[in-house]
């Protein structure tokens, strides 16, 4: 191996390093574990009137941002637990999204999805899409 091959493999460790960290990767990770343990058990998204079941977007890649702000403003309306948690995750996406932090997440402003989730299946979305960040 080259010593130009060495600084090029140094230097995209360090580019990942830096984008997990202005990603909030850990922060992210820490948070959302919180939420999914304090949620209660998992009800089915149906949206229809009456269903005590929030019903929040799935994000299509690209997107997962402009989802995760539209979907931690819905669980703030309607999801008064850890109240706290889910402000700072609302804050911290909608920095991320406006400011294109996340370059590989934030592709569009809009939240684009095809199938939406209950809060659990939410979160297991932020959680993965972060847990690949961090790799």
């Amino acid at each position: 191996m080259n010593a130009s091959m060495l600084s090029y493999i140094l230097f995209s460790c360090l580019l990942l390093s830096v984008q997990a960290q202005i990603c909030s990767v850990r922060e992210i990770i820490r948070y959302t574990n919180r939420l999914l343990e304090e949620s209660s058990v998992s009800c089915p998204c149906r949206e229809t009137a009456g269903n005590s079941c929030s019903c929040l977007p799935i994000a299509e890649p690209g997107h997962e941002l402009a989802c995760f702000v539209e979907g931690t403003e819905h669980m703030l309306k309607n999801n008064v637990s850890s109240k706290a948690v889910i402000e700072r995750l609302n804050r911290t996406f909608q920095t991320q999204r406006d400011r294109n932090l996340c370059e590989s997440l934030a592709r569009g402003k809009e939240c684009q999805y095809k199938t939406k989730g209950n809060v659990k299946e939410f979160l297991n979305k932020i959680l993965r899409t972060y847990q690949a960040i961090n790799k």
